[in-house]
């Protein structure tokens, strides 16, 4: 069976049974260990305060690139995370007034948006 008759019935392109996954270069390791490391000695750093931490060590390294390799390497600051769906602790519920309505004819329900006034 040929390569094009194998690889069409199992779905992958001829492509890909050629490639070879290049190593990553020591300089690339080096940095993701140091970047582990200040991430353990400081988990709430991000790639702004990383970059700096880095700059003082020496190390000159775009900020782009270092968000490209945290995300990599899973890494990302310890930080408060937003919670807007979240009702607090007294936050009374109001009941749904149209529950179990029939809705008939026109007229007979409005509704009203007031995502245009700012509070």
């Amino acid at each position: 069976m040929s390569v094009r008759t194998q690889c069409r019935l199992l779905g992958v392109t001829r492509s890909t049974l050629y490639y070879k996954a290049c190593q990553e270069s020591a300089e690339k390791l080096g940095l993701m260990r140091r970047l582990d490391e200040l991430h353990l000695a400081h988990p709430v750093f991000g790639s702004r305060r990383l970059q700096i931490m880095l700059g003082l060590e020496g190390v000159c390294v775009n900020r782009k690139r270092l968000r490209r390799l945290l995300q990599m390497m899973g890494i990302e600051a310890i930080h408060p995370k937003q919670r807007t769906s979240c009702p607090g602790d007294r936050h009374q519920v109001y009941p749904c007034l149209l529950k179990g309505l029939k809705i008939q004819g026109p007229d007979q329900v409005w509704c009203n948006d007031i995502t245009y006034i700012p509070l």
